[in-house]
């Protein structure tokens, strides 16, 4: 059995987080099933009940555990990876073995604003899709995405039924908007009311914010704004050491 080492430089809540991670990734503690409590964990380590609530409280923070007022702590489910690359939702999520879901909140043709019109490179008061849709994954709720785009390179965008489609495959196939470079933007933020009821967030619950500017053949195709569960989502690239000259 682990154990906690009194005579360690690292602190003993953070021998105990690292602790119970292990025990989650060895499915000794299984997902949806509650950890033992403060007072099992302060005599099974010899820890206090300070130190044992330090070490629950990160891994609660970190999406690790999740607390269940009036229940108890359990372990949360994984969190989904995001790979910082130009790919859709759709695909994204089939790649983990999930099936993708939308549901509209909003369609309508706007005029660009001095700022929409900048982002996309169009002139300020030319006509732009605004698309707004709820985006699920094996029917959780996930993120909320609102894009636009020009209705010059996608006139007749909002005729075409996007439930269950890839609004990317539609691109291409319907207008031969091949996304092949983009660039992201993440914030870090707290959901608004309207948002958090439609992610099924607590009111104040954490949000990945995603600014991305997606370009087809060097023109701006999109511009979307996309608002990500921050308990389901973490991100993850890869650091390379520049080169040296």
């Amino acid at each position: 059995m682990a154990r906690i080492d009194p005579d360690s430089p690292v602190p003993k809540y953070f021998q105990l987080r690292e602790i119970l991670l292990d025990m989650i990734e060895r499915d000794e503690l299984v997902i949806g099933t509650a950890i033992p409590s403060e007072r099992e964990l302060c005599q099974r380590f010899g820890l206090s009940r300070m130190t044992v609530r330090q070490a629950v409280d990160h891994l609660v923070s970190e999406g690790r555990l999740q607390r269940v007022p009036g229940k108890g702590t359990f372990v949360a489910r994984p969190k989904i990876e995001m790979a910082l690359r130009l790919t859709s939702f759709s695909d994204e999520m089939r790649s983990r073995g999930m099936e993708p879901g939308s549901r509209d909140l909003d369609r309508r043709v706007v005029r660009a604003s001095a700022y929409l019109a900048r982002e996309l490179g169009i002139r300020p008061g030319e006509e732009v899709h605004f698309i707004e849709r709820l985006r699920t994954a094996d029917a959780e709720p996930m993120c909320i995405e609102r894009a636009h785009i020009p209705v010059s390179i996608a006139p007749d965008l909002g005729d075409h039924d996007l439930t269950g489609r890839s609004l990317y495959a539609l691109l291409e196939t319907r207008y031969g908007l091949v996304l092949d470079a983009g660039e992201l933007t993440i914030d870090g933020g707290i959901a608004d009311p309207g948002d958090a009821d439609l992610l099924k967030l607590p009111r104040g619950g954490a949000v990945l914010l995603l600014q991305r500017r997606s370009f087809a053949g060097g023109v701006c195709a999109e511009l979307g704004v996309s608002t990500y569960r921050a308990d389901r989502y973490q991100l993850r690239t890869v650091l390379e050491t520049p080169r040296r000259v």
